[in-house]
């Protein structure tokens, strides 16, 4: 049996990255092929505990907990669903992973990078998506779609220049692996993002088939 690929998508919010993580499963759906969609922080029961401390309001931490908090609850994720479903066949979509940690505790939290790599190489040894999906937005942009959608939650209620930290630690990251990451420029229509998330999918796909 063929192993899975894993695929992340990423972006401030408002970026539309929910309504593009239906369609991708919709789509490799429509291949045959079989689809796990899970979420960081959570995707496990204890993710899933981990992820409501990490999002209180009430809450306050250093941001080295918060980034170890963040690595713990995807070691376990990474034990309990990603690697046993990727070597089922299963193809895995997450809605955030590493590359979050970079942007938010990184960028957000002005974290020493190097200490979150060695903590991407320790939580997960040689493991990276297949595809990274990065869906660019401006903050402005991304904070009105939200803005009168939720209450928002710890890292939602951050001010601007926050958010503004955070996409450019995350154009960062895609210039670093330009490879894996495609950026999507979010400002379009849905239609349009859709039809770009589409071509990386065949794309990715693609070259499965050249293997």
């Amino acid at each position: 049996m063929k192993s899975g690929k894993f695929i992340t998508l990423e972006g401030i919010d408002g970026a539309g990255k929910s309504t593009q993580l239906d369609l991708l499963a919709a789509l490799l759906q429509q291949k045959g092929l079989p689809v796990v969609v899970t979420r960081e922080p959570g995707g496990t029961p204890l993710g899933e505990q981990l992820r409501t401390v990490l999002l209180d309001q009430s809450v306050t931490m250093h941001a080295e907990t918060e980034a170890l908090l963040m690595f713990a609850a995807r070691r376990e994720h990474l034990d309990k669903v990603i690697v046993p479903a990727l070597n089922d066949g299963s193809w895995v979509i997450s809605d955030r992973f590493t590359d979050a940690s970079f942007a938010y505790q990184g960028g957000g939290r002005g974290l020493n990078w190097e200490k979150l790599a060695l903590l991407e190489q320790w939580v997960q040894d040689t493991l990276q998506p297949d595809l990274t999906l990065y869906f660019d937005v401006p903050v402005e942009l991304g904070q009105q779609r939200v803005s009168s959608v939720k209450t928002p939650d710890r890292f939602e209620q951050e001010q601007k220049n926050f958010f503004q930290r955070v996409r450019v630690a995350y154009l960062r990251r895609a210039n670093q692996f330009p490879a894996r990451i495609q950026v999507i420029d979010a400002r379009q229509s849905v239609t349009a993002v859709s039809a770009a998330v589409q071509q990386a999918l065949e794309k990715l796909i693609d070259v499965i088939t050249d293997e």
